[in-house]
């Protein structure tokens, strides 16, 4: 009788910790939740990332485009000239 007892006694402790410790099966389903959350951040980090580099790309001396130069210079300046109409692109 003892022994049924100490059995259901460690049967009972295992599943309470399955279901709510600090491993349970509740945390690790949150922890999936978490991890796909992380990783679509991740993609749209990337992304931008690889935008935001492919953009320097055009400007550095050695592939120096002309019109992306007019283009970031009139948007940090705010220049045009009275007889031209500037449309930028919001990148």
């Amino acid at each position: 009788m003892l022994i049924t007892v100490a059995c259901l006694g460690a049967y009972a402790f295992f599943v309470w910790h399955a279901q709510f410790g600090a491993r349970s099966f509740a945390y690790q389903r949150s922890v999936q939740e978490k991890l796909a959350l992380a990783k679509i951040e991740l993609d749209q980090i990337t992304a931008r990332r690889k935008a935001l580099q492919a953009h320097v790309r055009l400007l550095r001396p050695e592939s120096l485009d002309a019109d992306m130069l007019d283009e970031q210079a009139r948007r940090m300046l705010g220049f045009a000239r009275p007889d031209e109409v500037v449309s930028l692109s919001g990148r």
